[in-house]
């Protein structure tokens, strides 16, 4: 069993779009039946929107604990708020005698636990996302939501990625195709992990290829291969030469240009992979070239 992870070191790349056409391109080729999807982007998942999936499971995420003030035994003294370094803790909004935690804004230190001389304050874990498990056209699929200002999205990502390998390896399923996060974080680094290979999506802009690199560096650092497919290639050819030199410096592979074409925003909005939408649109072909390259260089040993 394979791990294939899709990264992009900013957002708006193109990496969903290219892991949904990857995981229809799977499903019309040998792979058919051999695949597991996973939506590793808990802060912005949004794989789900194009397969419009049957949902099978859902279950709360536990993250980090925040504080709680018991108000029958708070006696108002303030010591709480004096200690938070965090702003977290002010009087009662409702105008009352006692003290009040701000959830979103505790940091979850426990200072404030043990301040008090009255024990009226305690750690209580807080629910911080959805973990799902749904079915979908082009196979079975792990996705996660969470919660605005909650933390552990690396906790959460790793759960994501266990769940469809656990499935991947119980039913003999060949690849675990996962979109991952952009960005070089901790949820990056949660999806990497284990990983057999990392296809960069970039942009040729100015912003993209600096991302482009830090990624690339990210990935490198955890021993995984790295290839790099190059988006909207043909909207600025400096850029794309510039990615395309860089990574002929370094010993990265390019696996191909995939030009910019609406149809890919059409297909979208109509909840499908662009090469199921109109496969043989450009950009279709040229993401269906870089998914047999994919194939042969991580199944076939290529």
């Amino acid at each position: 069993m394979k791990q294939l992870v899709i990264l992009s070191g900013k957002g708006g790349t193109g990496k969903t779009s290219v892991a949904a056409a990857f995981a229809h391109l799977a499903a019309q080729s040998g792979l058919a039946g051999k695949v597991v999807l996973a939506d590793a982007d808990v802060d912005a998942a949004n794989l789900e929107l194009v397969f419009q999936p049957q949902l099978r499971e859902e279950q709360d995420f536990k993250g980090g604990k925040v504080a709680v003030i018991d108000p029958e035994t708070c006696a108002s003294c303030g010591d709480c708020q004096a200690v938070c370094r965090f702003d977290a803790i002010y009087p009662h909004p409702s105008g009352g005698e006692g003290y009040f935690v701000d959830p979103i804004a505790c940091d979850g230190c426990a200072a404030c636990v043990y301040q008090c001389p009255t024990q009226s304050i305690s750690m209580r874990e807080q629910i911080a996302g959805k973990f799902y498990f749904s079915e979908s056209r082009y196979g079975p699929l792990y996705h996660a939501r969470l919660f605005p200002g909650q933390e552990n999205s690396g906790r959460l990502v790793t759960l994501v990625k266990q769940r469809a390998r656990l499935q991947a390896l119980n039913e003999g399923r060949e690849l675990v195709i996962v979109d991952g996060p952009p960005g070089i974080g901790c949820p990056v680094i949660s999806a990497v992990s284990g990983a057999d290979l990392a296809l960069i999506v970039a942009e040729p802009t100015v912003s993209g290829v600096h991302d482009m690199r830090r990624i690339l560096q990210t990935v490198q650092h955890f021993g995984v291969r790295a290839m790099v497919a190059i988006n909207k290639a043909d909207v600025y050819s400096t850029g794309t030469e510039e990615i395309e030199s860089f990574c002929r410096g370094n010993g990265i592979e390019t696996l191909g240009r995939i030009p910019f074409d609406l149809t890919v925003a059409s297909a979208m909005v109509g909840g499908e992979a662009v090469t199921a939408f109109q496969p043989e649109s450009a950009v279709s072909v040229a993401i269906r070239q870089v998914w047999e390259r994919v194939v042969s260089s991580l199944l076939e040993g290529k």
